[in-house]
């Protein structure tokens, strides 16, 4: 799915997902990243919602982000309720989805102008 929006504005915007890729900012991602509006955090070592951990959020915790969107991959997918204590405890508000929905929640969200992160869980493929 092609997202058309102004990359202009300098922030970290979804430009294009498809199962397995995301485009931000004329960057193309096969892994886990973790979006904040001016930070990109690429080497994300998330690929399975079941492992989760809620010392995986360390990079939202410098800026903290006023809400978090978790994508799980191609189905949302819940994690235990306990990954998400250290964001509770931060006061930042968190929604699960797929990806397709993380993407484009995140990019109405910057154009809100909100303090919005993007947690994308991309699964490793194995052949």
């Amino acid at each position: 799915m092609k997202m058309t929006l102004d990359s202009a504005s300098g922030l970290n915007l979804i430009t294009a997902y498809e199962p397995g890729l995301v485009t931000i900012r004329e960057r193309t991602f096969d892994s886990s990243v973790i979006v904040l509006p001016t930070t990109l955090h690429s080497e994300w070592q998330v690929a399975d919602p079941a492992m989760l951990r809620a010392s995986d959020f360390g990079p939202l915790l410098d800026t903290p982000p006023e809400v978090m969107i978790l994508g799980t991959g191609d189905t949302q997918v819940f994690p235990e309720p306990a990954v998400f204590s250290v964001l509770m405890d931060l006061g930042i508000g968190f929604e699960v989805m797929d990806n397709a929905a993380a993407c484009r929640t995140y990019n109405i969200l910057l154009a809100e102008d909100r303090r919005a992160a993007l947690a994308l869980i991309m699964p490793t493929t194995r052949d």
